[in-house]
């Protein structure tokens, strides 16, 4: 599992769209308010040039890629919060993924209405992240009641809860997501048991015309700036032309984009945008039978990346063979790689880099 992305947006923004073309899931996408109610769920191969160049260097039976969850939840609305639309479906349903990607309409189309009658995505991410806030803060107002009780008995960490939940209660009453709230490493623990919406880390999708793909435009940029005061970036795609490109086979995919004047698909920009946002990166294991590509977060260590494939990998770990891909596609195979010295033996400590070609060795 690469991680799941939750797809958010007003209605008729486009989500459901781009996830059907993303996901090739063949869900109805329609001109019409909550067209989605039940989330719909796509799996995605993480494309990797370097899992494709390994499993033919070895000439592999079988290639399997990372693979990323996509949720295309039901579009949201003004009053959310409070049930509005399918306001409560749709916060229980986010709570659910590992991050937010909030598609933002930046395309006119007379034909497809707009849920609020006109264009402005900064009034649009406004509205969702309003939403978002305020249901957060429903849940702060509750825990902290309980906790307030709680701390009247003198305990020491029942009062710095109640110390926390109200700056945190402050802070989302200024209009910030709690993921920007600072709190220490004992606070932070704590926040996570409350499932705060805006604690995920967000990702803006910008859904652009087919012919503005490569310029953007005054959408875009206004977006692009709003996003910049929240530390979010924002990934510009065209959902017609994800949409086309899902049709395709490889070949013609490439031709497609050659003529567009892309280098690589909105999916692809996607993941690489959600990688970075998670911290996340690929190491492989390479075989005749299986080559395989595994997702794990940065700065994880080798048992922990071992326990990814089996508990049991984990559990008994002994040691790691490493080799770093660029060093085994230099040699050509794993053995001339042995014979060069460029082959390592690691222990529990060792921190597995991206790109890390490993076989685990370990007791049952």
């Amino acid at each position: 599992m690469g991680f799941r992305c939750g797809i958010v947006g007003l209605p008729n923004v486009g989500k459901s769209t781009i996830f059907n073309a993303l996901t090739a899931a063949g869900i109805e996408s329609a001109n019409y308010p909550f067209c989605t109610i039940e989330p719909n769920v796509g799996m995605v191969p993480v494309p990797d040039a370097r899992l494709d160049i390994l499993a033919q260097m070895v000439n592999t039976k079988r290639k399997v890629n990372a693979q990323m969850e996509f949720v295309d939840i039901a579009g949201l609305v003004k009053g959310a919060s409070q049930g509005e639309g399918l306001g409560n479906q749709f916060l229980g349903h986010i709570r659910q993924v590992d991050a937010i990607a909030h598609v933002v309409r930046c395309f006119e189309d007379d034909n497809i209405v707009h849920v609020s009658g006109a264009i402005d995505p900064l009034r649009d991410r406004e509205i969702i992240n309003t939403e978002l806030i305020l249901a957060d803060l429903d849940t702060v107002a509750k825990r902290l009641k309980k906790t307030t009780s709680q701390a009247k008995t003198g305990d020491k960490i029942f009062k710095a809860q109640q110390s926390i939940l109200e700056g945190l209660d402050q802070h989302l009453n200024n209009g910030n997501p709690a993921r920007s709230f600072a709190t220490d490493e004992a606070g932070s623990k704590f926040l996570k048991e409350l499932c705060l919406l805006t604690a995920k880390p967000v990702l803006y999708v910008a859904n652009v015309s087919e012919k503005d793909i490569l310029t953007g435009n005054d959408f875009v940029r206004r977006l692009e700036v709003a996003a910049v005061t929240e530390g979010a970036v924002v990934v510009v795609i065209s959902g017609a032309i994800e949409e086309e490109l899902s049709s395709l086979s490889p070949a013609e995919q490439q031709e497609f984009l050659a003529e567009m004047g892309l280098s690589e698909s909105g999916l692809y920009r996607l993941i690489k945008a959600g990688y970075q946002l998670l911290g996340l990166i690929n190491y492989f294991t390479v075989g005749e039978k299986e080559t395989r590509a595994w997702t794990i977060s940065n700065n994880t260590k080798a048992p922990a990346a071992a326990g990814v494939i089996h508990t049991d990998f984990e559990k008994g770990f002994i040691r790691a063979e490493v080799i770093a891909y660029n060093d085994l596609v230099a040699c050509g195979s794993e053995a001339a790689a042995r014979d060069k010295g460029l082959l390592r033996l690691e222990g529990k400590e060792y921190v597995v880099q991206d790109g890390d070609c490993m076989n685990f060795r370990f007791n049952v």
